[in-house]
Order: structure tokens, then C-alpha cells, then sequence
């Protein structure tokens, strides 16, 4: 008889495989796919389409419309620099603590749905699981996996995507977009300035809009929906500047990634069109100087908001069996705007605290992980 892994021996074997997201997935997929298929359990992959990297999904009991869809990713952020006082890719229980890269984002949650998936199989009852890559450098592997999900397997019901939430019902995020952003500037020797075009100079009118739109926002009074997050509005912002050539040329180049996180009902599109007229403009500037001088925009990621549903299917089940009837949005982004915007009810639920998600010495604790087993259980006992 093939052998049914504990919670605590699934994610110690997800957490072995270092899937960093710049390196490949396929060892950890090999091995979920083979585990899924001892028993009897077939999954299918989507691969990317340049990257050794695949997403996994499966079905598993009968093959009927509506099944409860568990969805995770397999990406974890990297370790450099950091300073742990464990192996990162090996599980170590402390102090009522499991310490490892991935335990709280979130391997811990993939271990508990296959746990979850491998017992509705055995039990004949229809569940389905998704896990992702490149989750997190912008939510990147979900969408071309999900429309790789129709018409391989039956179109699945509420799907609850396992970010750390401490076991509670997450019903709104905000959306997200990056561009990045590359100023192409002229050079000539700094004494000479009105000749050429800074890079840098432009790039930083160009920065300055963030500046704007969050003085706007923040003096705006907000909707009730946006009233529900902190903060209460859309943020623009730029985290890293590169560019230059010399302190005395004027800059060829500089490169940034203007990011835009905004609340659910703010028109993404909206606003995207506003930060490419800004652009606009200040490039129209530039080449009024030197005509090879330009901005190029490459859109890095789109991620839509979720939205809080009205009697929602996935936040109903969740709330039946954790009893939380809370209201909690969160700022940042996840897989479950992106299961919503192509027709799914629904929710973030998981095991552990966000706070411990990439940082040094990662952990869930035991606590926690073993409450996200007891609601697999009640979970698998409620399907139908």
C-alpha cells in the first residue's frame, strides 16, 4: 500500500527543493507529480514557455464541475545575505516554531493540499489543486496556468489561495502593476548641459508623478471599499534608480520600475494611462533637444485586485469551517485576483503570519500549521 505522508513530512520535502524563482521548479514538480501519482492521482503540467519551470495541477475524486480548488505557488524569494541561524531548506523545529524557507510562504499550505487532495481522492470526493511559479516576481505563472486548467480538468469551483492570513477569511487586495521603466537620454560634457539630455534629470520628472498622485490620493476622501485598507488609497512608488555614466556627462541612461498598488474599484486600466501621458509629455520634452532621446515602458507585472464578493461561495466555506466572520483585506497582492478575474469565487485563507514571509529565518508556527490541518480536515469532511 503506498505510503499517505504527514502534513510535516510533505512540507519537509517541498521545503528541500530549492525553488528560488530565478532557478527551476522541476525537481519539486517531479516529485509532486510522481507522489500524486502513487496514488493514483494524475496532474498535469504547464510549462514555461522559456524557463525550466512548470505550474502543477490536478484533480482528484469524481470528475464533476465545482470542486474546492486549493491554490499555492512553488516559488519562494532567495536567501542571499540573509542571516539564518538554520538551514533555510531544512525544516527545524524550535520553540514551538518550524523554521525554513517556504514554511509560512508558503510550502506549509502546498503540504497541507496535497495532504488534503490524496485524502478526498481516497475518500471519492472531488478537490482539485493548483500550484504556480513566479508568484513571487509578480504573479507571473497563475494566469496561463489557469486558462491551461479549462477543459483538462472540470471546471473547478471556490478556490482558496493559501497565503498566510492566520487562518482567516481575506476577502479584498489590492491590485498591482510595474512598469519598467528606461529614460534614453544624449550625452555631451556636463558644462555643456542645455546640449544634451540627463537621463536622470528627465527620469526624475518623471519619479516626481508618484509624488503627485500620492499627495492627491492621500487628500482624497475614500470610497468605502478603499476605506476598508491601510492605507485607504492607491500608492505609487519607485524602490531602486539605476543610471549615469560620470558626475560630468549627462546621463545616457537611467531605469526604474514605477509600481502602482491600488484598491479594488480604481480603474487599473485608468491609471496606467495616466502614468503613460505623464511620460509622454516629458518624453515630447526631451526630444524637442535631441531626437534620439526617448522613454521606453515595459509593462513588468499586472496583478487585478480582489474584489470582496457578495455571498461568495469561497468565503462562505471558509467562514463555515473557521467560524471567522471578520472583515480583512490586505495591501498586497495574490493568485486569488487573478482566479477571480477569469470567473472563480474567491478567498485567501492559510496557515501563519505574513510578517514572516521572506524575511530571515522564516517560520510557521506549529500551532498554526496544525490548525491549517484540522480545517483540511473539516474541509475534505464537507465535500460532497
Amino acid at each position: 500500500m503506498t505510503v499517505r505522508m504527514t502534513p510535516l513530512e510533505l512540507m519537509t520535502k517541498l521545503i528541500s527543493f530549492p525553488t528560488v524563482s530565478r532557478d527551476t521548479n522541476l525537481p519539486l514538480v517531479d516529485w509532486v507529480e510522481d507522489y500524486l501519482s502513487d496514488h493514483g492521482i494524475t496532474a498535469h503540467r504547464y510549462y514555461h514557455p522559456d524557463q525550466p519551470k512548470a505550474a502543477l495541477f490536478a484533480h482528484a475524486g469524481p470528475q464533476v464541475e465545482g470542486a474546492v480548488v486549493l491554490s499555492g505557488h512553488t516559488d519562494v524569494v532567495p536567501v542571499d545575505g540573509q542571516p539564518w541561524d538554520t538551514d533555510p531548506f531544512v525544516v527545524t523545529e524550535k520553540d514551538g516554531k518550524y523554521f525554513g524557507r517556504g514554511t509560512c510562504d508558503m510550502k506549509g499550505f502546498d503540504a497541507l493540499a496535497i495532504w488534503a487532495l490524496v485524502e478526498a481522492h481516497h475518500a471519492a470526493k472531488p478537490m482539485q489543486i493548483a500550484l504556480s511559479f513566479d508568484e513571487e516576481i509578480g504573479c507571473l505563472g497563475a494566469p496561463p496556468m489557469i486558462e491551461a486548467m479549462h477543459g483538462v480538468v472540470p471546471k473547478g469551483g471556490p478556490v482558496i489561495v493559501g497565503e498566510p492570513s492566520m487562518m482567516r477569511a481575506v476577502t479584498g487586495h489590492k491590485g498591482g502593476q510595474g512598469f519598467d521603466t528606461h529614460v534614453v537620454g544624449f550625452e555631451v560634457h556636463s558644462s555643456l548641459l542645455p546640449q544634451g539630455v540627463s537621463a536622470i534629470l528627465e527620469g526624475a520628472k518623471i519619479i516626481d508623478f508618484a509624488n503627485h498622485r500620492n499627495a492627491e490620493n492621500m487628500a482624497a476622501e475614500p470610497s468605502p471599499l478603499a476605506a476598508m485598507f491601510d492605507p485607504p488609497f492607491t500608492t505609487w512608488h519607485v524602490g531602486q534608480v539605476q543610471g549615469g555614466t560620470a558626475h560630468n556627462i549627462t546621463a545616457k541612461d537611467c531605469r526604474f520600475s514605477m509600481d502602482v498598488r491600488a484598491v479594488p474599484g480604481d480603474d487599473t486600466v485608468a491609471l496606467k494611462e495616466a502614468y503613460l501621458a505623464h511620460v509622454a509629455k516629458i518624453e515630447q520634452g526631451m526630444k524637442a533637444t535631441h531626437p534620439e532621446a526617448r522613454v521606453d515602458i515595459e509593462t513588468r507585472f499586472d496583478v487585478p485586485p480582489l474584489r470582496p464578493e457578495d455571498n461568495g461561495a469561497a468565503e462562505g466555506l471558509v467562514r463555515a469551517i473557521t467560524g471567522d466572520n471578520g472583515t480583512h483585506v490586505v495591501s498586497y497582492g495574490t493568485e486569488a485576483g487573478q482566479f477571480q478575474a477569469a470567473g472563480y469565487s474567491a478567498v485567501v485563507c492559510g496557515p501563519g503570519d505574513i510578517a514572516q514571509a521572506h524575511q530571515p529565518n522564516e517560520f510557521i508556527t506549529v500551532a498554526q500549521f496544525k490548525a491549517g490541518h484540522a480545517f483540511m480536515k473539516d474541509l475534505v469532511a464537507r465535500l460532497t
